[in-house]
């Protein structure tokens, strides 16, 4: 810089050694489409602004207007609800939360002021008939106990709302069915919440083996398990949880095992094993193993216990590689590592994916079948298949043979 210069960087000419240069004034050029994006179908779309060795940015997130978006009502207000569901709403783009409902009115009120849900949308677990009356008010997300799925989802199919129901949908084959009858009949639509299969690493696990790319799956090993806490859970009381770890963490091996391979199980054997002075598992089980055999010959080895420390994995062996996810089953925390030859050697590569909330996806696409009048990906049909599967493996279990899937249909 000159002695007379004050300026750190000069506003005219190209760059030098003395500094950055600025564009003088009256140079101003319109941005490039590259960085303003255009609008295609209501929405904001950006051409990729990254080299061809890094992967594009994903698209810029399209929610509905607030005021357009499905109003649900929370059905349970329990542990499930609180820690996971509702935050999940907060993040959604196509749901919101319109109504409560819940036994316990202090609990009820306390929630609503958080999550700014009108009063009048905040009723007893006797009044699911009154949301009838409030049009803001679409559909439901039953998350009471297993138990209590039936009338609960039968009376928001009478009150003519859409019904997204926790797994697992019931406690018997039997009661699904009516379930699925009772929605039929009311013309809403019927939806199973088994987040497993909106979770990104799981949906990328099922797309690689299905595609054939590492061969034919051989055996599959899912398990997951956890230390249960104190007795007198409603989990450990078989009438509201309908069995033991098999239809609360159970199912995610058994329906993430059926997801993945796209086919069903033609044959199931399973032993039990409980703590003989243990009182909490007096009327559910402790400990479960299975095995699916399927059409294709793949053999899914699976097992879940309440007794052995937190674990919830899965690893499919195929013809000419292996997927191992860790935490497959999990909230958060996957990871996972795909095995393949390549050359004279065997790679191992971890795919690195970006994190989504599963609640929230399984939420929005609900919500999205809801507004488009389409039908969800895992309809009570889901629901039912997967209940039809774990009597069976409860009879293989008592029986101590193996059991066709068709005997229990």
């Amino acid at each position: 810089m000159s002695g007379n210069d004050t300026t750190p960087y000069s506003v005219t000419g190209p760059g030098t050694a003395d500094g950055p240069k600025l564009p003088a004034s009256g140079e101003w050029q319109a941005p490039a489409e590259i960085d303003v994006g255009s609008v295609e179908d209501g929405k904001v779309e950006f051409p990729n602004w990254k080299g061809d060795a890094d992967k594009p940015s994903p698209p810029p997130p399209a929610p509905t207007s607030p005021d357009k978006r499905v109003g649900f009502a929370i059905v349970g207000l329990g542990r499930l609800a609180l820690e996971q569901i509702l935050p999940a709403f907060v993040n959604s783009k196509h749901a919101r939360v319109a109504g409560l409902v819940s036994g316990s009115p202090d609990k009820a009120r306390a929630v609503a002021a958080q999550y700014g849900v009108n009063e009048a949308a905040v009723h007893d677990y006797d009044d699911i008939s009154r949301l009838a009356d409030n049009p803001d008010i679409q559909a439901v997300y039953v998350v009471t106990p297993n138990g209590l799925h039936l009338p609960h989802v039968i009376a928001a199919a009478k009150a003519g709302k859409h019904v997204l129901c926790e797994k697992p949908m019931a406690n018997t084959a039997d009661e699904a069915r009516q379930m699925i009858d009772a929605c039929a009949k009311a013309n809403v639509k019927l939806m199973v919440a088994y987040r497993c299969q909106f979770e990104v690493f799981n949906s990328a696990a099922m797309k690689l083996v299905q595609s054939g790319e590492l061969g034919r799956a051989r055996i599959i090993e899912a398990t997951n398990a956890q230390v249960q806490g104190p007795g007198g859970q409603w989990r450990l009381r078989s009438a509201l949880a309908g069995g033991g770890a098999l239809p609360d963490i159970g199912l995610y091996c058994l329906n993430g095992v059926r997801h993945v391979l796209g086919e069903e199980p033609v044959e199931v054997y399973a032993q039990i094993v409980n703590p003989a002075d243990d009182e909490r598992y007096r009327e559910v089980e402790e400990t479960i193993a299975f095995t699916l055999r399927f059409p294709s010959g793949a053999i899914a080895q699976c097992a879940s216990s309440y007794g052995a420390h937190e674990s919830k994995d899965m690893r499919i062996r195929l013809e000419r590689g292996w997927i191992d996810i860790e935490n497959a089953f999990a909230y958060k925390g996957q990871r996972m590592r795909i095995a393949r030859r390549k050359d004279d050697f065997e790679v191992v590569e971890e795919q690195r994916l970006e994190f989504k909330d599963q609640f929230m996806l399984e939420i929005d696409h609900f919500a999205q079948c809801v507004r488009d009048d389409r039908q969800p990906d895992t309809p009570g049909e889901e629901g039912l298949r997967d209940q039809v599967l774990m009597e069976a493996i409860y009879r293989s279990a008592r029986e101590g043979r193996p059991i066709a899937v068709a005997e229990s249909a």
